[in-house]
């Protein structure tokens, strides 16, 4: 890896900000989820995501960054995100924002978990230990022990399922981003992104696959498309800055150094989220969910802790660099 690949402090500067912008692109779906359906904000987001992508492409060298010689790992990478943004905003549209989050800060576990098999990373059986503990955690948020839930076990899956095609999908890019620039992987995402959504529209976008649906998850997955509102343009275009940024940022992390030191950063998503269901929509996670987020996030800190620690030289001994 060269040094230009191997820069973690401007890495973890590029999550903070891309894990900021996601915060605010979930709290914007879910305050829209009631009156649109997904594969319609994901096509307005993306077009007007892909016009600030652009601006990176051209900002870090022009049109000749999208040649690339793995097409169909940029589409595998592509359909990964696809199918963990549309599991989650499922989710998002029934369950309490702060609880779906947490449940999908799994994630980073996970990706910790497969940069084992995928990019040859050492993860030792300490860290492996508290990737466990961090799925105890998604268990209790699940609360097993209640029979009538509000929502069904399936939805309340939903985000840990995100989680997992999210993790293969950042692992991913670290292995791309050795060949390819960020904006790059920006521009390959959002234009998977305007696809998989004018599909969705051509075959479901006069919603007559939600009518009878009782499913609130479905129902935002498959209702009608409709003429945005005059004050919902100024969240459109919020959500289309907020997927360029995001798309942009979250490459350029995963590009930039290992996934096991990117990912717990990622967990300044989780009081983000819980600000803005306070803060939005009137929501205050329960205990189950407290409990959770504390082995969840817990896990996670234990990991980034045992990675900093495993990249410092032993007391007494010499790095192989040179002087102690």
């Amino acid at each position: 890896m060269t040094s230009a690949l191997n820069r973690p402090g401007l890495g973890i500067l590029f999550i903070c900000i891309g894990i900021f912008a996601i915060s605010l692109n979930d709290m914007l779906i879910k305050l829209l989820s009631g009156g649109y359906p997904l594969h319609q904000m994901v096509f307005t987001r993306s077009a007007i995501g892909l016009v600030f992508t652009f601006g990176f492409v051209f900002a870090e060298g022009g049109l000749g960054l999208l040649k690339t010689s793995t097409p169909w790992l940029h589409l595998l990478r592509g359909l990964l995100v696809v199918l963990s943004n549309m599991t989650y905003f499922c989710a998002l549209a029934v369950l309490p924002l702060g609880q779906a989050t947490a449940m999908f800060f799994v994630a980073p576990l996970m990706i910790t978990l497969l940069s084992i098999p995928i990019l040859g990373e050492k993860v030792g059986p300490l860290r492996i230990g508290a990737v466990v503990v961090g799925l105890i955690g998604v268990i209790v948020m699940q609360e097993p022990w209640k029979a009538d839930l509000s929502v069904s076990r399936l939805v309340l899956s939903l985000p840990v399922i995100a989680a997992a095609f999210y993790a293969l999908m950042q692992v991913l890019t670290r292995r791309l981003g050795m060949t390819t620039r960020a904006s790059a992987l920006a521009v390959y995402i959002q234009g998977t992104f305007l696809i998989v959504s004018s599909v969705f529209f051509l075959v479901a976008g006069d919603g007559r696959f939600a009518e009878g649906v009782e499913n609130e998850s479905l129902i935002f997955l498959l209702r009608a498309w409709s003429w945005p509102a005059p004050n919902d343009w100024l969240i459109f275009l919020g959500l289309g800055l907020c997927s360029g940024v995001v798309g942009y940022c979250l490459s350029a992390a995963y590009r930039l150094a290992d996934a096991a030191t990117i990912a717990p950063f990622e967990y300044i998503g989780l009081p983000l989220a819980i600000l803005w269901g306070w803060m939005i929509f009137g929501e205050w996670p329960v205990p189950a969910t407290w409990a959770g987020c504390v082995l969840i996030i817990g896990a996670g800190i234990f990991v980034f802790l045992r990675e900093q620690a495993k990249a410092q030289p032993a007391p007494g001994r010499r790095s192989r660099w040179g002087r102690r």
